[in-house]
């Protein structure tokens, strides 16, 4: 009977290994290509976040009320990016699936390291981002008076 059980195929270990694959190289692809839609300059990017800035801060101040936030579109960037953290999740669950159902250990392992790392790494890629943007922001904000005093 043990014999039974250690010849089935290890279905959901294997799948999750493929799924947990694709996603690690998925989430490589997509950082280290780029972004793949059309992406505006730095300094339209930055001139568009000061210009924010000081429209809201405008409209704080003489009372009005802002406009409500918009959707943000599903771009092909986007789109993948989910898709790679959907793949790993489904890596993680499909491995621990297949720890249950008592398959090959090393298969499972490889399912759930797979799925693990590739989450691990874009929430990795995306923190350095974060701090890098919060950083360009406070620097804006610090020089915003050097900003436009050009413009007065």
């Amino acid at each position: 009977m043990s014999e039974a059980i250690g010849a089935r195929t290890p279905w959901s270990g294997l799948t999750g290994m493929a799924l947990g694959a694709i996603a690690l190289v998925l989430a490589l692809f997509l950082h280290s290509a780029g972004p793949l839609d059309p992406q505006p300059t730095v300094g339209q990017s930055i001139g568009e976040i000061a210009a924010d800035i000081r429209s809201s801060a405008l409209k704080g101040l003489r009372g009005e009320e802002l406009p409500e936030p918009e959707a943000r579109p599903w771009s092909l960037d986007r789109t993948l990016a989910t898709a790679a953290y959907i793949l790993a999740g489904l890596a993680v669950i499909l491995g621990i699936v297949s720890f249950v159902l008592r398959e090959n250990r090393r298969v499972a392992v490889a399912a759930v390291g797979f799925g693990s790392i590739a989450i691990g790494f874009q929430l990795f890629v995306w923190t350095v981002m974060i701090i890098a943007g919060v950083i360009i922001i406070g620097y804006i904000l610090g020089h915003l008076g050097d900003i436009f005093s050009g413009f007065g």
